[in-house]
């Protein structure tokens, strides 16, 4: 489980593309120092396991769903990556809860400057739009944003300064393809509600439990 607040920028040291697969190394010492193989570590907003720790080097493998999923398989070596340790738990939740599982891409259709903040709008797959509101959480590229407005085509966020420097919107580019993580709850209302017949389960109270 992430908040999606970005830790450090890495860098893509090497990527190796197999058939369908992957194995990625990043570089981020403010990471690789404190970083143990076999734990959980968020690129990009994705949910990677740790398989080899050489100097500031982090090596993952990456399944083939992930590079169906996922905007990985793209990455070039000096590419920027967003890097995130799992949440402890007493850390403070500054985001919302990301738990690195990506549910599609997303593309970048328009950056548009206002006063101290860019507007990103974001064109997603159709079958994701159902988990969107106005105002409601949204990781993109493993950052928790606020849906700011809904798009015929997606959403649109507003990006402070401090994001755009410390993760890898600032260099993202109108056509620029990003992981798009939706808010867990979302899902888990519309699966109880394809039982509601059987079961008796309302959207009313679901949200009496919430």
């Amino acid at each position: 489980m992430f908040t999606g607040i970005v830790e450090a920028l890495g860098r893509v040291h090497e990527i190796t593309l197999g058939a369908q697969s992957a194995r990625l190394t990043v570089n981020c010492s403010a990471i690789a120092a404190q970083a143990v193989i076999g734990e959980s570590v968020a690129v990009n907003g994705c949910c990677l396991t740790v398989v080899a720790i050489l100097g500031d080097g982090l090596t993952f493998d990456a399944v083939p769903e992930t590079l169906r999923m996922t905007n990985l398989g793209d990455l070039l070596p000096g590419d920027p990556v967003n890097i995130e340790r799992p949440l402890s738990v007493n850390a403070r939740l500054g985001g919302h809860f990301v738990q690195g599982h990506i549910d599609g891409i997303g593309t970048i259709r328009s950056i548009t400057p206002e006063d101290n903040a860019m507007i990103y709008s974001i064109e997603v797959d159709p079958s994701l739009q159902k988990y969107l509101i106005a105002k409601g959480s949204i990781a993109v590229d493993g950052i928790s944003l606020t849906v700011a407005r809904m798009e015929s085509f997606g959403f649109s966020v507003w990006i402070i300064p401090h994001t755009m420097e410390v993760t890898t919107l600032g260099s993202k580019q109108v056509g620029s393809k990003v992981n798009i993580e939706c808010d867990v709850l979302g899902k888990y209302v519309e699966r109880l509600l394809s039982f509601g017949t059987n079961q008796n389960v309302t959207a009313s109270t679901i949200l009496a439990q919430c």
